[in-house]
């Protein structure tokens, strides 16, 4: 069966507008190129402190001598898989006069004492890898696990002079520099 001449015309424009549209549709594209990504989140530890001065009113002879306040340190850290531990240790530079009068009297490291989080006082009478020899005391060892890569933890000092072991120290003002320091290994 023949169409009549004017649908067969409509039929072939209609098929040439769909070719065409078809043709024209068909998507271009560039060739690829990549972009290379790095990023590095660096080692870091952070040793802060709530204060950074304690004084002490001293009772000649006595074992107990508080100081006025506790310090908090905290510590905080993001670390490689492969370190093994982190330490915090509290010293002085000098065992042997960790506070002084400035005219040869001295309190020992071994008269000055921190308890940690609540625990017994302890005397800084350890050799750390910072300060003087026998003038120290680790706070903390933290194992570091594949769980505690990154994280933080507190330590909060109070402090204390026994002069009992002094009973001829001389009145004065002593004064000292007490150092808290982190190492990674």
């Amino acid at each position: 069966m023949k169409l009549p001449a004017k649908t067969r015309i409509v039929a072939l424009i209609a098929v040439l507008t769909t070719a065409w549209i078809g043709a024209s549709a068909q998507a271009v594209n560039s060739g690829a190129q990549t972009i290379m990504l790095n990023a590095t989140l660096s080692e870091s530890v952070s040793l802060t402190l709530s204060a950074n001065a304690v004084n002490f009113n001293l009772t000649a002879g006595s074992a107990n001598n508080p100081g006025s306040t506790s310090i908090t340190a905290t510590t905080t850290w993001a670390l490689r898989p492969n370190r093994g531990s982190l330490s915090v240790y509290a010293f002085f530079a000098n065992s042997a006069s960790a506070l002084s009068d400035g005219a040869g009297n001295n309190i020992p490291s071994t008269d000055f004492q921190i308890s940690d989080n609540g625990a017994a006082f302890q005397a800084l009478t350890s050799t750390v890898p910072f300060g003087g020899a026998i003038a120290g005391l680790q706070l903390a060892n933290v194992r570091i696990l594949g769980n505690n890569k990154q994280g933080s933890r507190t330590d909060t000092m109070n402090f204390n002079i026994n002069l009992g072991t002094l009973p001829s120290l001389p009145a004065g003002v002593y004064s000292g520099t007490l150092t808290i320091q982190v190492q990674v290994i």
